[in-house]
This record gives structure tokens, sequence and C-alpha cells, in this order.
């Protein structure tokens, strides 16, 4: 029996503005608990700034503005009593870049369990850095080394271990950002693989300009074209029959 597919996020006649410049426009999308959802698009088509409204990381730039409607579990993100440090730990989110704080290997990944208190005791917090390193795939290469620099790692291993950092909080949903875009085809068929476990355990959304990943990865794509979301729906459907024209020329490589 096939199980309903449970919206994890809601998000209703979404626009973004930087200043007077309008980034996208009247976006609505739901991010499924049990899928994994890809944004395709041509560059500066909106679709990370779009995933950026998901955990309110535009808040964290100079005259942006955000209207429209997001919901988490029914509650609205944007209300004035979110607390956002919050909402970023159940929302998490890997960049392009990886990006592992200048500290050991272990100490990435307990940094979040330690200051949401997700750990009372050493032991605790052990078990919480092993559980997410081994969740990233990463526990059996780094096991012996984990007061070695993060820095150190490979680029692959690092963007492992922001996964582990952003599971290690014990998030409800993950956000990537074209994760694999700075990694070597090994390492990236090695996140694509990390993607398809994590699959279910959490709601997962990614913005990818690699068509084909995003077809291997995800069973809901979605086409932003300036500004603007052109078509979503079944993953395989969108690539073999889109409904729009200009998925088509997108798909077909006539533009982008």
């Amino acid at each position: 029996m096939t199980l309903p597919n449970r919206s994890k996020i809601e998000a209703k006649g979404v626009s973004v503005f930087y200043g007077d410049n309008q980034a996208i426009r009247d976006v609505s999308l739901n991010i499924d608990q049990d899928r994994v959802t890809a944004f395709i698009g041509p560059s500066g088509c909106g679709k990370s700034t779009f995933l950026r409204t998901l955990n309110r990381m535009n808040d964290t730039i100079a005259g942006a503005r955000v209207e429209g409607e997001i919901r988490l579990d029914g509650d609205d993100i944007y209300a004035s009593g979110m607390d956002v440090v919050e909402l970023r730990a159940r929302v998490g989110m890997v960049f392009q870049k990886p990006n592992p704080f200048p500290k050991s290997i272990y100490e990435n990944v307990a940094y979040g369990a330690r200051i949401h208190g997700l750990a009372r005791s050493r032991e605790a917090l052990d078990a919480v850095v092993e559980q997410a390193l081994t969740r990233a795939g990463l526990w059996n290469e780094v096991k012996d080394r984990l007061k070695d620099s993060g820095t150190a790692l490979s680029g692959g291993q690092q963007q492992r271990l922001c996964i582990a950092r952003a599971i290690a909080v014990d998030p409800e949903v993950i956000l990537m950002d074209e994760p694999c875009s700075a990694l070597d085809p090994i390492a990236t068929a090695r996140i694509e693989e990390l993607i398809h476990e994590l699959r279910g355990r959490y709601a997962i959304a990614i913005v990818t300009h690699n068509m084909q990943q995003a077809a291997r990865v995800s069973q809901v794509t979605a086409f932003f074209h300036m500004g603007q979301l052109v078509e979503h729906g079944d993953t395989a459907q969108l690539f073999t029959s889109p409904r729009e024209e200009r998925t088509k020329d997108y798909i077909t490589g006539r533009y982008g």
C-alpha cells in the first residue's frame, strides 16, 4: 500500500524582494516529508532565493523582504514570535561550498548539539557525534581522527561533515543548495547515495544545475524561470512529458 505524501513545508504566494528588485514572484510549492524535491532552472532564476526563504536565511541579507506565507507543520515561520535560531535547527542547510568550522571534526558536529542543549553529558555528546557521522556516511573514515581539523578533509568529506553537522541538531528538514557543484564525480556520487539514504528520515529540498542529478535523486522536481515557478510535479513525468513549453525548452537544452 502506498502511503500518502505528507507536506512538511507549505509555501503560498511567496515573493522575495532585494530592495526594489523582485527576485521571485508568487511561488506556491510544498516540500513533502517522504520525498526529495529538486529545484532546477537556469542561473539567476530564483531557485536558491526560494530555498533560502524556507529557513529565513534571506533575513541575513540587507534590504531583503519576503511576502506570502510559509508554514512548517502548520506554523507560520515568518510570524513575529518565531524563534529563528530554533527554526534553523529544525530546517538545516547545506551550502554550495563546504564550510566546516575551523575546529576539530568532533567539534564541528558537536557544536550545534552543545548550543541547543541536546546532550547533557560527554557520553551523550559522543553518541550524538557518532550517530550524525554515521548517518552522513563518514564515521568509518574519520573515527580514528576526530581531533583532526575538519578543514583537513577532502572536499567530499567536508561536505559530508557539513551534512553531519546539520543532522546532529536533529532537524526535520534539510535544504541543500547545489551541494555537489564543487565536488568531483566520485564525491558527487557519494553525496547522491547519502541523499537516498536520508530520504524519509528528513524532508529534503535540493537546488541543482544538474538535470541528471535531479532525475537521479528526487521524486518531485520544480522548474524555475525568471523568478517564477513554471511547473512542478513527479520527476519522471516532468522530464519525459512536461506540461509547459518553457520547461520542455530548458530540458532539451534550448536555453540555460
